[in-house]
């Protein structure tokens, strides 16, 4: 956890000095104006631990300000950084061709001030678009033919919901919107593949309801992602037990003698209330011949465990949420987003998320309830 949050800082302190240093070429201003720059800059970067402090002391109206106001900030500092990035790069492009060809385009390289306010108004428009589309959440659909459901059932309907992130900024609005693709969907169950909760949510009795009142006739599941444990686990858990969830901690179990479900925890509890098991051994405990499903909050494959599942459910990705960022996703998490087929007839399918880490925009990551139909077939 503390390798991720200083990597996290050093990442977005250079992407404060980055726009500085393109706002001073643009503007040409003086220390005067710079020294008060730099303290907004400075506030800006410790708007995470601002928030968190102020969310402990009870002041949750003020964290919530700081909460949308310094998240909203670090996705539009990222937007810029991407854009101006990639206008430097055009313009290395003309500088190489002029000397290639022999001719001088300094007068539009030089642009300093049209090139910045280009890549400024361009990172606030895609901001508000993608404030919307954060909140377009739609119905995906996978459907998977298999012979290891019951033939009188003929159709079983897993829903999946994951990083959903309560806390400061998905509250009661997303989750009802979350809540009634859920209902529509029909699910035979629920899972939550992790990341549920990220914040006190101990005054918000609202979202236990909203969740408590989805009934499936076979029970929903939950499993932990790594904000549960940043959040604090046991308060997590609580909120989890309170809304209807079964938590699965390196546990499996057949429902109805129809279906295994297994779940284990994020690998961020390692520092905490971790549970570690074998997924092979988890895995292999369960009725081979019923589809099994585990429940994995990251896309990340465990070879030993091959052909012992059917399907893994995993998010924490959330593709990326803010376009061009799932490059970089894709670079720890080959397997970032969607459907895939594995050796020895495993499945894996990656959920892009139900709601928003960090910043509440989406860009070409839109939030997505996850209908699964297991369909028999002989």
């Amino acid at each position: 956890m503390s390798l991720f949050f200083i990597t996290f800082y050093l990442l977005y302190s250079g992407l404060h000095c980055y726009i500085f240093l393109k706002a001073r070429q643009a503007f040409h201003f003086r220390w005067t104006l710079g020294i008060p720059i730099c303290v907004v800059f400075l506030v800006m970067i410790l708007a995470p631990v601002i928030v968190r402090l102020l969310e402990k002391e009870g002041h949750e109206s003020l964290a919530r300000f700081t909460a949308y106001t310094g998240y909203s900030w670090l996705g539009l500092l990222f937007l810029f950084f991407s854009i101006s990035i990639s206008i430097d790069f055009l313009r290395l492009l003309m500088l190489a061709s002029g000397l290639l060809l022999k001719m001088d385009f300094s007068p539009v390289i030089s642009t300093y001030r049209f090139f910045f306010l280009a890549a400024f108004a361009c990172s606030v428009l895609i901001a508000c678009y993608g404030s919307r589309e954060a909140n377009n959440i739609h119905l995906e659909t996978l459907r998977i033919y298999t012979h290891k459901i019951p033939k009188e059932i003929k159709k079983f309907t897993i829903v999946q919901i994951s990083d959903v992130h309560l806390g400061l900024i998905v509250r009661e609005k997303r989750l009802k919107k979350i809540g009634e693709l859920v209902e529509k969907a029909h699910p035979d169950i629920l899972v939550s593949t992790g990341d549920l909760v990220d914040g006190d949510l101990g005054k918000v009795n609202g979202l236990v309801d909203i969740l408590k009142n989805i009934e499936p006739p076979f029970g929903k599941f939950a499993i932990t992602g790594n904000h549960e444990f940043y959040a604090g686990i046991e308060n997590s858990l609580d909120f989890i037990k309170k809304a209807g969830f079964t938590i699965l901690r390196g546990e499996g179990i057949t429902i109805n003698g129809l279906i295994n479900i297994a779940g284990i925890d994020d690998i961020a509890g390692k520092p905490f209330n971790y549970r570690e098991v074998s997924e092979r051994a988890l895995l292999s405990s369960l009725p081979r011949e019923l589809f099994t499903v585990l429940l994995k909050h990251r896309p990340v494959i465990n070879e030993d465990a091959l052909g012992f599942f059917d399907l893994q459910l995993s998010g924490h990705t959330h593709k990326g949420q803010i376009y061009p960022f799932r490059y970089l996703t894709g670079l720890f998490f080959p397997l970032y987003t969607g459907y895939h087929e594995l050796p020895n007839k495993s499945h894996l399918y990656v959920s892009k998320g139900s709601g928003t880490w960090g910043p509440p925009i989406r860009f070409l990551a839109s939030p997505e309830v996850t209908v699964i139909e297991l369909v028999y077939t002989p």
